[in-house]
């Protein structure tokens, strides 16, 4: 056989022999897809389709999940709390305020875990321990009935959006039924929201029962001692004269450290439904007010910049208040104020008498 056609019959192998192998290949590697697939089932899509998810109305996306709580009966108390929403009321009904009421325990209900238990003489855990639950009992069903009335509807009022719009105001009152019911009820509106899934609370009438927490504080037995600011930590606390806690509550401090004061401070101004005046010159910040160059005076009102209470201390411009927004109290910062909610405010104005001293620590 010629040489040129030795060469190319050993070309025709080769290529017979590479195509075999490819086959082979292909065979082997339908037969591993057969099997993972049969192994591995594809995973379902959990995304909605696009014209699903553009239905859905952005009310819809937002609302909160609802929070379902059994039927309880007065007969099956007292009894001690089985969880942290219970651990909250029980505490709020001792005037240890776990911040707005939510269902979650965070660091201000472990801060007033604690504090319960300094009053109690229990090891301080800041957790619903052993020896803690026995003795942080409920005393009566966690919810109640609030029911939406004319006066309820008929203060609510927009907020003006400039400090001069808020000056010409009647009232800095309540803008929604839902941030007048939470406040009432010391709660954050989500979770009366949560409580209430059923309520289009664009359209609420007088009349509406709506379920709320029943987290009122205990009238005082007794006039405060004394009261003590921990600044680190963000709490406010007040003591009768056996050193006997009378309230904890969150507290807001200065954004600045220059403007922490801290020692002994005593309260000079007790101020029920204060005005507010609005010094351009404590703002420099703002650039309407800088526009307008002199004082303005706000009308009283859960939404007036010091809340529903003034108590005024002896370093000038500083004071303890309540506050607009209730459920940022001790995470947020102010000018140099002591920022609490209205309701733990107003409860403080109980407690207090014109000279007492009011202790300020790091």
């Amino acid at each position: 056989m010629p040489i040129l056609e030795k060469a190319s019959a050993r070309r025709r192998s080769r290529v017979g022999d590479f195509l075999a192998v490819l086959l082979f290949a292909a065979v082997i590697g339908g037969i591993i897809w057969l099997w993972w697939h049969e192994k591995h089932p594809q995973k379902i899509r959990r995304h909605k389709p696009a014209a699903v998810a553009a239905a859905i109305s952005p009310v819809e996306k937002s609302k909160p999940k609802p929070l379902v709580i059994a039927p309880q009966q007065p007969a099956d108390f007292p009894r001690p709390v089985r969880d942290g929403f219970e651990a909250q009321v029980a505490l709020a009904r001792r005037a240890i305020s776990p911040g707005s009421l939510d269902a979650a325990i965070g660091s201000q209900t472990r801060a007033a875990i604690a504090a319960f238990q300094r009053s109690q003489k229990l090891l301080e855990t800041s957790t619903l321990d052993t020896n803690t639950r026995p003795l942080l009992t409920l005393d009566a069903p966690l919810l109640t009935n609030y029911i939406v009335t004319t006066n309820d509807l008929a203060r609510l009022q927009p907020l003006g959006k400039t400090w001069l719009a808020k000056s010409e105001q009647t009232a800095l009152d309540f803008e929604t039924i839902l941030e007048e019911v939470a406040e009432k009820a010391h709660s954050h509106p989500l979770l009366v929201q949560k409580l209430n899934p059923e309520i289009v609370w664009s359209n609420v009438v007088a009349g509406t029962a709506l379920k709320v927490p029943d987290a009122n504080y205990p009238e005082p037995a007794e006039q405060a001692a004394f009261v003590v600011i921990h600044l680190s930590d963000k709490f406010l606390e007040a003591f009768g004269a056996e050193t006997n806690l009378l309230l904890h509550c969150p507290c807001s401090i200065a954004a600045r450290v220059e403007k922490r004061p801290v020692g002994e401070l005593h309260v000079i101004v007790v101020a029920p439904h204060p005005n507010y005046t609005v010094d351009p010159a404590l703002f420099p910040e703002s650039a309407e007010l800088q526009a307008i160059g002199h004082k303005l005076i706000l009308p009283p009102g859960p939404n007036n910049p010091v809340g529903v209470a003034w108590i005024g201390l002896d370093k000038p411009g500083y004071g303890m208040h309540g506050t607009p927004v209730p459920e940022q109290v001790g995470r947020t910062e102010s000018h140099g104020c002591f920022r609490l909610a209205n309701w733990d405010a107003e409860h403080l104005l109980k407690l207090v008498w014109i000279g007492m001293p009011v202790e300020v620590v790091p």
